[in-house]
């Protein structure tokens, strides 16, 4: 009886960062335009980090050297993650960006992969072509148009998330660090660059906090303490009480909730091409995650077997080691 209540609580609160996540696309395009993307990105990753270190401090722990030798080339990855995917925001519909960024769940194993030299699946590879295909089919909405700027600087960004992913698995993994301090780190890198570039392109940080009405301004605290403080805590949270398959399950459908709230609340004109495309663009994704993690799982029973099997050989070649070392 108490299982069932704290698995739902837990996937609600999961379906809910999902859903937030889905929403960040037709937020963004409603407080912005292409001159003030530097000054929001400024504006939310400053409170950001700055809500996320007060938090950190509290705790006083002391941030490491291996922790901001880590945080900053990652935090580079992010800022060029968030640019490439708010200027994308600003030239095409929240429907396009929120499903072509969902692109991110096909190309992270295909790095992962390269970097590991581990081969993927053949059948992960159909996957892959099958969302692309439906890429094409929502962008140009049945019709032969090349994508928008704005769809091809999403699509960077969904490549650019997955190098952000990798890296980050490969600088800390397997490393004690502390999961706040890195992504302090992360955001206040981010809030230096686009401080920084908001100087030298668009609108000032102070020009455009002064343009914002009440309830652009309740979007704007919308943004950064639900999409981005709100929604790290529950991640960090939710791990620890279900798996980490479960956990990119519930949040892979951020897609989804993106094109509901992009038809419904935006009004995205979408034709029978581009209701294909979605199709066809949660078909590849969803099946090329399944049969990622798939094949993850079978490697991982697989180097268990051999090391089982390695251990019993041993143990059978010098038995007497074996005596000796449990009476130690």
């Amino acid at each position: 009886m108490g299982i069932f209540p704290a698995r739902f609580r837990v996937d609600l609160l999961l379906l809910l960062v999902a859903a937030s996540w889905g929403s960040t696309y037709l937020v963004a395009k409603e407080l912005m335009s292409s001159g003030t993307v530097l000054a929001l990105l400024s504006v939310r990753m400053l409170i950001a980090a700055g809500v996320i270190a007060a938090i950190a401090g509290v705790r006083c722990k002391r941030l490491t050297r291996a922790e901001l030798l880590a945080g900053i080339p990652i935090g580079v990855l992010l800022a060029g993650v968030f640019g490439f995917e708010t200027f994308g925001i600003a030239h095409t519909s929240a429907t396009n960006a929120g499903l072509i960024i969902s692109l991110t769940i096909v190309f992270t194993p295909v790095l992962e992969s390269i970097v590991s030299r581990r081969r993927l699946p053949g059948k992960f590879f159909v996957a892959a072509v099958v969302a692309v295909v439906g890429v094409v089919l929502l962008a140009g909405n049945g019709s032969f148009d090349p994508p928008s700027a704005g769809d091809l600087l999403v699509l960077g960004a969904a490549g650019l998330r997955a190098s952000h992913v990798v890296s980050m698995h490969k600088l800390t993994g397997g490393k004690t660090m502390d999961s706040l301090h890195l992504t302090t780190v992360q955001l206040g890198t981010c809030a230096l660059f686009f401080t920084a570039g908001s100087f030298f392109y668009g609108e000032s940080v102070p020009n455009y906090l002064s343009t914002l009405n009440l309830q652009q301004g309740l979007m704007l605290l919308y943004l950064v303490l639900i999409c981005t403080v709100f929604a790290f805590f529950v991640q960090i949270w939710a791990v620890r009480r279900t798996s980490p398959s479960r956990v990119s399950l519930l949040l892979g459908t951020e897609p989804v909730w993106a094109a509901i709230i992009g038809v419904s609340i935006a009004h995205d004109q979408i034709g029978i091409a581009g209701y294909c495309g979605i199709a066809l663009i949660l078909i590849g994704t969803t099946l090329g995650r399944s049969l990622e993690q798939r094949h993850r799982q079978e490697g991982l029973e697989s180097r268990l077997v051999l090391s089982n099997s390695s251990g019993t050989s041993l143990e059978k070649q010098n038995p007497r080691h074996n005596r000796r070392s449990r009476v130690r």
